[in-house]
């Protein structure tokens, strides 16, 4: 019996925090219905910073001069279905701050299959009985909101 590893998919998601230490959530229905951190798959050719830039100009209207870049703060790895083929999707979360009117969905050039949007608070992420991804998000928001950035990026599950 022979067993594949799905093919790899690296992807570059903005933990994206305003002055107020809140993050920004995306609201998608599929699955059940859950709360993400915005970003997606690089394009050829793509560094993860220039696909971060570009996730959230395409996602939220957010203009790359407005983002504050930072470092890498984790990273993800899970097996799922992307446009019905299996996939391994390698995800690396980056700190990224906005102020909250930098954000302009009307101006979302593939805003994909987003029902919303919503920022959070650390205390709202521990308390809400709502799907959030990546798991451990509300600690790692803490932690950087408390100037505890991780050395290294942290491993966060499912």
């Amino acid at each position: 019996m022979t067993t594949s590893t799905p093919p790899l998919r690296e992807a570059a998601r903005a933990v994206l925090l305003d002055a107020e230490q809140r993050v920004l959530l995306l609201r998608y229905e599929e699955n059940g219905g859950f709360w993400a951190t915005p970003g997606g798959s690089l394009e050829e050719g793509e560094t993860y910073a220039i696909a971060t830039f570009r996730e959230l100009r395409e996602e939220l209207g957010v203009d790359e001069k407005a983002v504050e870049l930072g470092p890498q703060l984790a990273e993800r790895s899970k097996d799922h279905l992307v446009g019905g083929r299996e996939v391994r999707q390698v995800e690396r979360y980056f700190l990224a701050r906005v102020t909250e009117s930098d954000v302009d969905p009307s101006r979302a050039t593939q805003p994909d299959n987003i029902r919303a949007y919503r920022w959070w608070t650390p205390a709202e992420l521990r308390c809400t009985r709502e799907t959030v991804y990546p798991v451990g998000l509300a600690d790692l928001v803490t932690a950087v909101s408390e100037g505890r950035t991780p050395d290294k990026p942290v491993v966060l599950a499912g």
